[in-house]
């Protein structure tokens, strides 16, 4: 190594919740930094809409190839094109599932749902009380109707500004407040247990 650049992980900013609310955190430097940011939540992002691993990260994969086409753009815009591209490739699964394969579907198809989980955590009881909630989050998320189930993951999971949503959404701002809002209430009312 020449030493002209850091190794990626030290080029990529560690960003929290607090560092991303307010929008200046630092863009990666390079696009491979930026997919190695991106990629654990996109894949959530995908699973949750589509109900199939397999799928979930056949869109992702997808989405990071033509993402590379727009290498050439500012890294400030990678986000919202990233989650535009993503949420495309999963509307045109779940379209083609629904039109193409819709009378090739099994009732009993049924295939494993269940999350793979790594858990590090010392304490049995906290950790599954943590698999419970993020469970029936899903499950929740799973029974909100697509924009609703997007305006929720991108703004409240995905921390993403309102504008950037809309962007990503092709709405208006005031559309994803809306769906938002509705998102809220939903499973707010499903999610009684879990207050």
């Amino acid at each position: 190594m020449d030493g002209s650049l850091p190794p990626a992980t030290a080029r990529m900013p560690v960003t929290g919740p607090a560092d991303r609310a307010d929008g200046a955190a630092a863009a990666p430097a390079t696009l491979d930094a930026f997919f190695a940011g991106v990629r654990a939540r996109a894949f959530r992002f995908a699973e949750i809409g589509l109900r199939h691993r397999e799928d979930a990260l056949d869109a992702v994969q997808d989405a990071m190839t033509r993402m590379l086409g727009y290498r050439d753009r500012p890294p400030e815009e990678w986000t919202a094109l990233f989650w535009t591209i993503l949420r495309s490739r999963i509307v045109d699964i779940q379209r083609r599932r629904m039109f193409r394969l819709g009378w090739m579907s099994d009732a009993g198809d049924a295939t494993d749902t269940s999350l793979d989980w790594a858990d590090d955590s010392p304490d049995p009881s906290r950790a599954q009380d943590s698999r419970e909630a993020y469970t029936a989050l899903v499950a929740a998320l799973r029974t909100l109707p697509r924009r609703q189930r997007e305006a929720f993951t991108l703004r409240i999971l995905e921390e993403l500004d309102v504008a950037t949503t809309a962007r990503v959404m092709g709405c208006s701002d005031g559309s994803v407040k809306t769906h938002l809002s509705r998102a809220r209430e939903a499973l707010q009312q499903q999610l009684e247990d879990f207050r």
